[in-house]
């Protein structure tokens, strides 16, 4: 069954999304979902003596897509334009003469609002699974390129020397922090309600609270401490946020694995599966990236259900529907496309093609001139003024430029410098081995630190 309104997107053509999440928000998902709330909810009434047990059994074990059909419900809706109207009716005749107290004292946004947590806690689940495992991957890249030399870039330029594995840290540790969000977000996110029209359950009598403390126990979730005939929707634009910002920060990454695909910088590459890939319909050479531009793409539309997410938190009174038709597409869409860009990028960090040499090429792209903070750190050291060691090297470092020349000849040749480094020393600090600071002990921190917190989580 379709998961959204148009069957020819890109999620209902199956080219975007993994079938496992797919499968969650598919309409036959939602609808069992329904059900499965109303089941619980006619149990609960069991439970407080509100409805005899065989009826609520009844109602129970018919609660399924077997008995009550999709083409029932659609056809009672094309009638009387309801959806969740058109589900109670349709199970209520399912379940016979026990039908009489399917949706007893409930309103439509008790089985709706519950029944996407449950989907929701579904698909959180397999989000977290995602995103564990990218950690683990950006772990592994971490510690296995901890020295791999290659030149770090400010403002697209050569700046300082850094390594491969320290870039891997940034990026682990900042999938860590999305993992420690996104874990306190389900606390917030991950509550049915079963409290009426206006919230105040009158509708469900003396036993109010307990059914929906029943209901919410039986179906593994919490209740909202308070709503109205609606869970406010704070809590789903949270979400959406929070997605977002994961979206985003693939987006970040697999922007920096485009760039320095280049040509001109070659040093790392998406996987290409070279016995077949075809990377141009019409240029046999190409190579794109063109599943990191796929991620960087989708991220556009992840962050663009940002403000309808936003939007959704607004209402008037104690409820409106403005936002059922937006979440029909916000909630599976941002679900889906951040699973697979989860799945997209965990694939090609794990198997990210890294050209060590071709790093070590491009750190002499500037003929030494990239050292030349640590050229200035080694005359400070000797004695002499930093700002007047800047400003002696921002001019070695444009004769350099201009003549052509490596920068070591230019400096061999200042008496300034000389009369402070001796040859030895020069070398020493041209060497961009030597001045990677705390890079290397940077990483096994972070490693550390992250191998900790997935300990405590339960996960190797």
């Amino acid at each position: 069954m379709p998961v959204l309104p148009i069957d020819t997107s890109p999620i209902e053509t199956g080219r975007h999304g993994t079938a496992e999440m797919r499968k969650i928000f598919e309409e036959e998902a939602r609808v069992q979902k329904m059900l499965d709330v109303e089941a619980a909810l006619a149990w609960a009434h069991a439970e407080v003596g509100n409805i005899p047990r065989k009826d609520a059994e009844r109602i129970a074990s018919v609660a399924s897509t077997k008995h009550v059909k999709l083409s029932r419900i659609r056809e009672i809706e094309r009638e009387i334009k309801h959806d969740v109207a058109s589900l109670v009716r349709a199970f209520a005749e399912a379940c016979g003469s026990s039908g009489a107290y399917v949706h007893l004292g409930a309103t439509s946004y008790d089985i709706v609002d519950t029944a996407n947590t449950l989907q929701l806690k579904d698909a959180l689940e397999l989000i977290e699974k995602r995103v564990d495992n990218f950690e683990k991957i950006l772990t592994e890249k971490a510690l296995h390129y901890k020295d791999t030399l290659m030149m770090g870039r400010t403002h697209g330029q050569h700046a300082l020397p850094i390594t491969l594995g320290f870039k891997f840290a940034v990026w682990m540790r900042e999938i860590s922090r999305h993992i420690h969000r996104l874990r306190q977000c389900k606390e917030r996110v991950l509550v049915g309600k079963m409290s009426g029209a206006v919230g105040t359950q009158a509708g469900l009598g003396p036993h109010a609270m307990k059914i929906q403390q029943i209901v919410m126990q039986r179906l593994g979730i919490k209740p909202a401490e308070i709503s109205t005939q609606i869970v406010q929707r704070d809590r789903h634009a949270e979400l959406v946020c929070l997605l977002a910002m994961i979206a985003s920060a693939l987006d970040n990454f697999a922007t920096e694995i485009r760039e320095l695909q280049r040509p001109e910088i070659g040093e790392l590459f998406e996987p290409f599966e070279v016995e077949k890939q075809v990377g141009s319909s019409t240029m046999p050479h190409k190579r794109n990236p063109e599943i990191c531009e796929r991620v960087c793409g989708l991220a556009k539309i992840v962050r663009s259900l940002v403000i309808p997410a936003l939007e959704n938190v607004v209402t008037w009174h104690e409820r409106d529907l403005t936002q059922s038709s937006a979440e029909r597409y916000i909630i599976p869409e941002t679900c889906i496309l951040v699973d697979y860009m989860l799945f997209l990028m965990s694939n090609i960090v794990a198997n990210l093609h890294v050209d060590e040499q071709r790093m070590l090429k491009n750190i002499e792209l500037t003929q030494g001139r990239a050292m030349s903070e640590a050229v200035m750190m080694a005359l400070t050291r000797k004695g002499m003024n930093r700002q007047e060691a800047h400003e002696l090297l921002r001019k070695l470092t444009i004769k350099s430029e201009a003549e052509k020349r490596h920068f070591r000849e230019i400096l061999l040749e200042d008496t300034t410098v000389r009369n402070k480094l001796d040859k030895e020393e020069i070398d020493a600090a041209l060497n961009p081995k030597n001045y990677l600071g705390t890079a290397l002990e940077q990483v096994a921190l972070m490693v550390e630190k992250t191998t900790g917190e997935r300990k405590a989580r339960g996960i190797s």
